[in-house]
């Protein structure tokens, strides 16, 4: 079977690159290895985290806050059972659509392992170990990623599990000790904190969500230690050892001192790696780098043998399922010829804890490392009347501005909704808005969004309305 494109790996990347790549008349194949499509967003990932995230946050409200809207509940508990169930339902209805569209995009899917026999020859491998061949003239390289390990703790998948394996549990563990304080760990944590879990969070750096603005990894922490959860910062994990039921984990402090933990789970949440097993990369002169296992683009995502791309995590970059998504896209219209274009720098990066964390653009930290003089307007929720009238008064949105041009250079928020009102400053940041360009934009009052303008109000020469 003859193809113009054909995509290796059915998750955002992949199947979004399909349906660009069709949408400008090419004809397209996908391949997947698993029964289902979507990878593991959709399988074991975004999608069925955020049912379990959305089906804890209402157990806690109900638990928790309906008593201040005047709502009384009586013998309220959880059927740990139903809230699995309908997690698998929405992730069927999810893959399911992603079938669907393939259908109406008349894309042949292929189920089995892709792998390369040369550079225009993709050989199939079935689950029954039959073969079939398929030729190209481009390859889309989407294979996604996997859990990090640490080399000296073994994963049974049963007491010292992944995030996989998290989203499967027959119970709402005791004391889950998790081992990292970035994103996939504390949305996890988060959701069995709510169900009652002691969660302890031992991290290596010295505060949680490293990577983003450091403000808001401090207010984080304050918010989930009003769950219970409790941090070890700056903590070196040592080991991890199963006995019975009971998991003993092993970690130095920063001064040294040997501690341990005991729980009944334990998760592994030190990142993710790439995945290129099976690929038969050496059989087309593509090497891996040693760590992170990433394969090596150009400015237009090709790899250093023509006609071979590869988008999302196989490649540098965030791991984040939007990136994919606009890499698909981005490779599928320079195959067609087209000259499209991608800002790394405006790729936002979202904690669906609640309150929710967004971060887009430079850091405070990064700033100040680049030398870029900048002011800085914040707004808390607390003065914010919608957030008021609805209970969440966490958190806040702070916006970095260019000291003498007023263009915006960074927003980060932690706050209700704050995975839906990043979208506001991604757009203002692609068109170089300046921060008094956001505080002539009308906002629909109450609103959660106008915690924004008020945060570009700040940064204007301190002119914020309602502190």
């Amino acid at each position: 079977m003859q193809y113009d494109v054909i995509v290796i790996g059915s998750g955002p990347g992949g199947y979004v690159a399909a349906i660009r790549c069709a949408q400008l008349g090419l004809k397209t194949a996908i391949i997947e290895k698993y029964s289902t499509l979507g990878g593991t967003c959709l399988n074991v990932g975004c999608i069925p985290s955020k049912a379990l995230l959305d089906s804890s946050e209402h157990y806690h409200n109900a638990a928790h806050t309906f008593k201040t809207h005047g709502i009384n509940l009586d013998n309220l508990g959880i059927d740990f059972g139903q809230m699995i169930k309908r997690k698998e339902e929405v992730v069927t209805a999810n893959t399911s659509g992603i079938t669907y569209l393939m259908k109406k995009n008349k894309i042949d899917v292929h189920q089995g392992i892709g792998s390369f026999k040369d550079k225009n020859t993709i050989v199939v491998t079935k689950d029954d170990k039959s073969t079939q061949e398929l030729t190209t003239k481009n390859v889309i390289i989407a294979t996604g990623s996997k859990p990090s390990a640490l080399p000296f703790i073994k994963i049974d998948k049963q007491r010292i599990i992944t995030s996989t394996e998290a989203l499967t549990l027959k119970e709402v563990p005791k004391h889950l000790v998790l081992i990292g304080g970035g994103v996939i760990g504390l949305e996890l944590g988060s959701v069995y904190a709510r169900l009652g879990a002691k969660v302890s969070v031992i991290e290596f750096m010295d505060g949680i969500i490293p990577t983003m603005d450091k403000s808001l990894g401090k207010e984080l922490q304050k918010v989930l230690s009003k769950l219970g959860m409790e941090f070890y910062l700056g903590h070196k994990v040592t080991g991890a050892t199963v006995q019975g039921e009971e998991v003993t984990v092993t970690f130095d402090s920063p001064k040294g001192e040997k501690k341990e933990l005991k729980g009944d789970y334990c998760l592994v949440a030190v990142g993710r790696i790439a995945y290129t097993d099976g690929l038969g990369l050496e059989n087309i002169g593509l090497t891996v780098e040693e760590r992170g296992r990433k394969i090596t683009v150009d400015e237009h995502l090709e790899t250093s043998v023509k006609g071979v791309y590869a988008i999302g995590d196989v490649i540098k970059g965030a791991m984040l399922a939007h990136k994919a998504e606009d890499e698909g896209t981005f490779v599928a219209e320079i195959i067609a010829g087209q000259k499209p274009h991608i800002n790394y720098n405006l790729i936002p990066g979202v904690v669906y804890t609640w309150p929710e964390v967004a971060s887009v653009g430079f850091t405070e930290e990064q700033l100040k490392e680049k030398g870029t003089k900048y002011k800085t307007g914040s707004f808390p929720f607390k003065a914010s009347g919608r957030a008021r009238a609805s209970g969440d008064l966490d958190g806040f949105v702070k916006v970095l501005a260019d000291a003498a041009t007023d263009e915006i250079l960074g927003v980060h928020m932690i706050g209700p909704r704050a995975a839906d009102m990043i979208a506001e400053a991604v757009l203002a940041m692609e068109y170089r808005a300046s921060a008094e360009d956001v505080t002539r934009t009308s906002h629909a009052h109450p609103t959660y969004t106008e915690a924004m303008r008020e945060a570009c109000l700040a940064a204007t020469g301190n002119r914020a309305i309602h502190i």
